[in-house]
This record gives C-alpha cells, sequence and structure tokens, in this order.
C-alpha cells in the first residue's frame, strides 16, 4: 500500500470505528448518559469561558506571525542552528509570559512552528506556554506551601528545556529535512527594522489583549495582582486602542486581507479536532466534580500515597484531564484533602496544565503520531519521576 493510499484507508478505519462506538454504546444506561451530558456541558463551557476571550485573540496572533512575521528572524532566535541556550531560553520566557492553557498556546505553537522553529525550542514553547504559568506558581506557593510550589516551578522550567531538547534530539533527522531549504530558513539578516518594528507593535497589542483580558484574581495571594484584576478591562482597551492604531496606519488593506485569511484557515484546520477533543474528554472524564464514564473514585483510589503507580495515575490523568488556565490547584487541593500524596501532587501540576485530550488531538495533526506520541510520553514520564523523587524526600 503506497502513501496515498494509507490517509483515505486511516480516515475510513476511524470512520467505522467511530460508528461501531456510537452503534454499540448502550445509551440508556445511566453512567452513559451521564457522561454524554458532561461531553456537552463540557463543550458548552469551554466555549463560553475561552473561546472568546482566549482562542480568537491567539488565532489572530497566530495568523500574524504566519503572514507578517519574518521567517529569518523566527530562524535567527528559534531556528535549529540558533544557539540552544539562545533558542530554548527564548521559548520558555515568551511562553510562560502568556499564561494561557494547553489549547490556547496550540495555534501559537502551530505560528511559530510553521514560520521556521526548530521542533525543540517549538515544543519547549509549547510546554512552558501552559506549565510556567507565573501566577499558578504564585498560588501553588500559597495554597501549598514552598516546597510543593518550588517544587513545581523548579520542576516546570527544566522540563521546557529538558523536554525539547530530548525531541529535538529524537527527532534531528526529520527535523533537519523539514528545514532542509536553506534559502528559506538561513538567516541573513535581510529583514528591514521597520518591519520587525511594526510586528513587535502588533504582536505586543495583540499579547497585551490576550494576557489581560484573561487575567485572574490571585485570591490574595498577590494584592498587586488584585490590582490589575480590577483595572483588566482598562488595560485591556489600552492595548485594543494600540492595535488599532496600528491596523490604521501600520498595515495596508491587502495585508489585512491576508492575515484574516490566515486566521480563517487555521481555525478551520484546528477547531473541529480541538471541539472533538474537549468533547471526548468530556465524556470520559467529565468536569472536576462530576462524573462521566470513568468513575471518580477509580482514579482517586489510584492517587493515594506516594507510590511509583499513584505518580504515574496522577500524570496520566491530569495529561489527559483538561484544565482551564489556574483551575488545577484547587483540584489538586481538594485531592491532597481526600488522601492524595505530595508527590502524585506535583505530579498531575507539571502533566496537567500542559496537556489535555484536545490539545493531543491538535498536536497530532500537526507534528504526526510518532511525535505526539514522544511528547506525551516525556511529560508524563518526567512528571511522574520527578514526583515519585519527590514523595521521597518532602
Amino acid at each position: 500500500m503506497n502513501g496515498k493510499d494509507a490517509s483515505p484507508n486511516r480516515s475510513l478505519a476511524v470512520m467505522a470505528g467511530a460508528f461501531l462506538a456510537v452503534y454499540l454504546l448502550p445509551m440508556d444506561a445511566p453512567r452513559v448518559e451521564a457522561a454524554i451530558r458532561e461531553a456537552v456541558f463540557l463543550l458548552s463551557e469551554y466555549a463560553r469561558e475561552h473561546v472568546l476571550f482566549c482562542l480568537v485573540p491567539a488565532m489572530f496572533i497566530s495568523g500574524a506571525i504566519t503572514v507578517f512575521l519574518n521567517r529569518q528572524a523566527v530562524v535567527r532566535y528559534l531556528g535549529p542552528a540558533a544557539p540552544k541556550l539562545l533558542a530554548y531560553s527564548m521559548a520558555s520566557v515568551s511562553g510562560s509570559i502568556l499564561a494561557v492553557c494547553s489549547c490556547t498556546v496550540l495555534p501559537l505553537f502551530k505560528g511559530i512552528y510553521k514560520k521556521g522553529a526548530g521542533l525543540g525550542p517549538a515544543v519547549s514553547f509549547l510546554y512552558s506556554g501552559p506549565a510556567i504559568n507565573v501566577l499558578a506558581i504564585v498560588l501553588s506557593f500559597r495554597v501549598f506551601g514552598w516546597k510543593l510550589g518550588l517544587a513545581r516551578m523548579a520542576g516546570a522550567v527544566v522540563f521546557a528545556f529538558l523536554i525539547g531538547l530530548v525531541m529535538q534530539a529524537l527527532f534531528r533527522r526529520e527535523d533537519d529535512e523539514r528545514l532542509a531549504d536553506g534559502r528559506m530558513f538561513r538567516y541573513d539578516g535581510g529583514e528591514g527594522k521597520e518591519d520587525l518594528g511594526r510586528m513587535a507593535l502588533l504582536l505586543l497589542s495583540l499579547t497585551g489583549i490576550l494576557v489581560f483580558l484573561n487575567w485572574a484574581p490571585s485570591r490574595g495571594a498577590v494584592r498587586a495582582w488584585d490590582v490589575i484584576y480590577t483595572n483588566k478591562f482598562l488595560i485591556t482597551a489600552a492595548f485594543g486602542a494600540l492595535l488599532a492604531f496600528c491596523l490604521m496606519f501600520r498595515y495596508s488593506r491587502d495585508e489585512l486581507r491576508d492575515w484574516v485569511g490566515a486566521t480563517r484557515d487555521m481555525s478551520l484546520q484546528m477547531l473541529p479536532y480541538l471541539f472533538g477533543g474537549v468533547m471526548a474528554a468530556g465524556f470520559l472524564l467529565g468536569r472536576p466534580g462530576h462524573e462521566a464514564l470513568i468513575p471518580a473514585p477509580w482514579v482517586a483510589g489510584l492517587l493515594g500515597g506516594d507510590s511509583l503507580r499513584a505518580n504515574f495515575f496522577a500524570s496520566a490523568a491530569g495529561a489527559f484531564m483538561y484544565f482551564a488556565t489556574l483551575t488545577e490547584v484547587p483540584i489538586v487541593q481538594g485531592l491532597m484533602g481526600s488522601g492524595m500524596g505530595t508527590g502524585p501532587a506535583l505530579a498531575l501540576l507539571l502533566a496537567g496544565p500542559s496537556l489535555s485530550l484536545p490539545s493531543m488531538v491538535v498536536i497530532h495533526t500537526e507534528l504526526g503520531f510518532r511525535k505526539t506520541a514522544a511528547y506525551v510520553a516525556l511529560v508524563i514520564g518526567l512528571s511522574t519521576f520527578l514526583g515519585f523523587l519527590f514523595g521521597l524526600v518532602a
């Protein structure tokens, strides 16, 4: 069977499997009814709380990166030939300041990856965005104490570097083939200062809107954070005025049309998979505090103590569940109150925010099965290992 025949056959097999699953599903069983209800509720909750304020700005940022950002500028700082310390530091810092969830970071990851970022730095960015959330780290110190808070902060920073480096090493040959066109990916200093300046201004305004529009209250952890939260719409409006200035005076009508078109195309590629993944997560695991197909006691019973098994199940369960930004803190707090060990708590805090079933589905469409499986395995494996070590010494 050649490559051209494989994709349609694979799609047909997926459709047949989905049909059989629906055909054989006992729809009148109470747990199945609850699972279907949770799938719809989670999608509704996701649409209300995350699509307009999170995904839409993120899509426009990604579209701007695709259309306006000079490819050579990306390669200079994030490409495979860039100094490793610079590339991975840039990827980790730029991802962490966004403070976005595992799904909102996806269009941004896709944008810089398609522009020529090496696989390693792009994956570091993909992990750091949801995992190294400054406010979540502060809340972790406040709620769990300095030991668990410090372990989460240090673990997330190290993981962002390490996962990117390992992914680059594992798939170096394939990434070299992707970036084989030297004319397209070699940095020669050709981008103009004016182009970089207007692009920086546009990204600053869009990022400001994304960050401050989604600013969450600190719940008493940091007073200054609550001052920003109280005035977040005024701050967002200021960035909106800056965006309006950019659109009116720095870009032509044709450029803006290309931007909107790129944003539309990326939305059409990603949103069906993302929404399907959200519904699958709701059907299997439900929302926090609500049971779906998999009973909550099964999950809770596997997380007690600090054994290697408990850490693995905490990492795996966290990786497949969807956590909105900051929600992992009260969820883990509740689980610890029910007997969860400190090691599994750290494992879930490291794996949960950075991954979810919806994000896995979308990452697979961009990276393919092997790279996605390797990324998921690294996140779960490293989280399990560090959680187990932390449980032994904490």
